[in-house]
This record gives C-alpha cells, structure tokens and sequence, in this order.
C-alpha cells in the first residue's frame, strides 16, 4: 500500500503523462503530415494522420485519470465513450484512405521522393513511446490501477505502427525497394483497423483495454 500523499502524487503523474502523450501525438502528426505530404511518402503521412486520431483518444485517458482518481471504483462515462466512438470512426476513415491509396500507388508505381524523416520520426515516436508504456506500467501499479495499465498496454501498438514505419522508410532509404512504401502503409492500416474496432468494443463495454 502507499500512503496518501503517494496515492495524490502518482495521480498527477499519471494525468501529466496523459497529457503529454496528447501533446506529443499532436506535434507528432502535424510534422508528419507535412513531411511526408513534401516527400510523398504515404506511411510517413499516414503515421501522422492516427498521431492526431491517438489526440483524441488521449483526451478520452485524460477523462479517465480525472475520473478514477475522484472515484477509483466508477465506470467508463459518457464523455469517454463518446470520445472511443469518434475515434472508432476516424480511424476506420483512415484505413479506408490509406487502403485505397495504397493499392493506388502500387498500380502506378509511385515511389516518394524520400523516405529519411520517416526514419528519423520513427526512431523518435520508438524511444518516447517504449519510455510512455514503462513509465504508465510503474504508475499503474503503483496505484493498482486496471485502466492505466490498460493504457500503458494499449500504447504499445503506437511502438508497432512505429517499428513499421522504420522499417519500410528504412528498406526504401538504404535500398530502394519498390513498393515498400506501400506496403508499410497497409501494416500501418491493419493495426489502425484493430485500434478502430477496439473502441468500439470498449464503448459497448466497461472493459479497459480490449488490446491483445
């Protein structure tokens, strides 16, 4: 057990990293956007466009925190699952875009111009999200608290959306593989697919993390 002061402290931790995980997502998703629209790169752009659909999901963990740490034993409210279902639909929207876009490029044979700065950002978004799934991990068992860990749990699919863009911006910088930037692009869709359809089971549920 930890003391009350504890108790108080770990809370504010756990809502600062909430928040800076919002604010890092969003910083995240406007450079990503930008370069890898500038470089034609289709997985650089569509990494950034799920770092702002991650923003309003992490306004959702941010209600959260506030929530449990005011009444540890309530249950998911209407805010939150308003904010899953949003976040359910954009990202099915995104998958749909980047799918389409995919097989669009594979067709004619697109290639971006560069592929650097999605290795460099994903180099980045691996160190700073690893570090946001042990530091939530310490945080929730501090306070023994089921939905942080979920969250910390859940963050890991940014570190594999992460490894998939190193991969394959790495694979077409080093040596030109054709395609590859397209196929990073589809891995890219099948987690956010998976993201998508874990809201919506968690807005139909007051299960915390429905993640694997």
């Amino acid at each position: 057990m930890i003391s009350m002061d504890d108790h108080k402290r770990y809370y504010k931790v756990a809502f600062g990293l909430a928040v800076f995980t919002i604010l890092y997502n969003l910083a995240e998703g406007i450079l990503s956007t930008y370069l890898g629209f500038t470089d034609e790169s289709l997985v650089l752009f569509g990494f950034g466009t799920d770092s702002f659909i991650e923003v309003i999901s992490g306004l959702g963990i941010a209600h959260m925190v506030i929530r449990i740490r005011r009444n540890p034993g309530s249950k998911r409210d209407e805010f939150e699952r308003t904010a899953l279902r949003i976040t359910g639909f954009a990202f099915y929207i995104l998958v749909a875009g980047l799918v389409i876009t995919s097989c669009y490029n594979i067709w004619t044979g697109h290639q971006p111009i560069t592929t650097f700065w999605g290795v460099v950002i994903s180099g980045v978004s691996i160190l700073v999200m690893w570090a946001l799934v042990l530091w939530k991990r310490k945080v929730g068992k501090k306070l023994q608290s089921e939905p942080i860990l979920a969250d910390a749990n859940c963050t890991l699919v940014c570190v594999y959306m992460s490894v998939i863009l190193l991969v394959s911006s790495g694979l077409y910088a080093w040596f030109g593989l054709p395609y590859v930037d397209s196929i990073g692009t589809l891995g890219l869709s099948y987690f956010a697919f998976k993201e998508g359809r874990e809201c919506f089971e968690k807005a139909r549920s007051d299960r915390y993390c429905c993640c694997d």
